[in-house]
């Protein structure tokens, strides 16, 4: 009875013109635009101009208030920038790194004769962690998010897609 069901499924589908496609094809869509919002702890990718997916939940650096100035100051940067490369060896469960520092960034931490950092990256849970979730916020300015979520990412956002990260 199910293979019938099944079938008569099918065939209405093929008759109707529509493609049959498994649901991850209907899902997969690359985003041109990523949006982080700290204070809402989301980030939500964006495909002409339209919203398509958010998370929340995010995990940031051990002092999330306020943009990212010196290396080792735990903060997460805020402002402009793009993913410029993707790390599947990462010690963490995949990551796509962030340009920071920009040259404004760079200039400014100069400025204090101290480094501005870098390695800013969205990634998942560390590889050590055998499931779950670290607690709290634990990364040195990264954005962190579950394996899951950070696999659907790599799939979804390119190398040059902008991002912008708010407060």
């Amino acid at each position: 009875m199910r293979f019938a069901a099944a079938s008569i499924i099918l065939v209405l589908a093929g008759y109707a013109g529509a493609p049959v496609l498994a649901p991850a094809e209907v899902q997969r869509q690359e985003a041109d635009f990523v949006l982080v919002d700290k204070s809402d702890r989301t980030l939500t990718l964006f495909s002409d101009g339209q919203p398509f997916r958010t998370y929340s939940g995010l995990q940031f650096g051990a002092a999330p208030q306020g943009h990212k100035q010196f290396e080792g100051d735990e903060k997460t940067p805020e402002g402009r920038y793009f993913i410029d490369t993707r790390n599947p060896a990462s010690a963490y469960h995949l990551s796509l790194r962030v340009s920071y520092p920009n040259d404004d960034d760079l200039a400014f931490a100069q400025g204090q004769g101290r480094s501005a950092g870098g390695d800013i990256f969205l990634h998942g849970q560390p590889n050590a962690l055998p499931f779950g979730r670290m607690p709290g916020d634990w990364t040195d300015g990264c954005i962190a998010f579950s394996n899951k979520e950070i696999e659907e990412l790599w799939e979804a956002i390119a190398d040059g897609t902008p991002i912008e990260i708010r407060p």
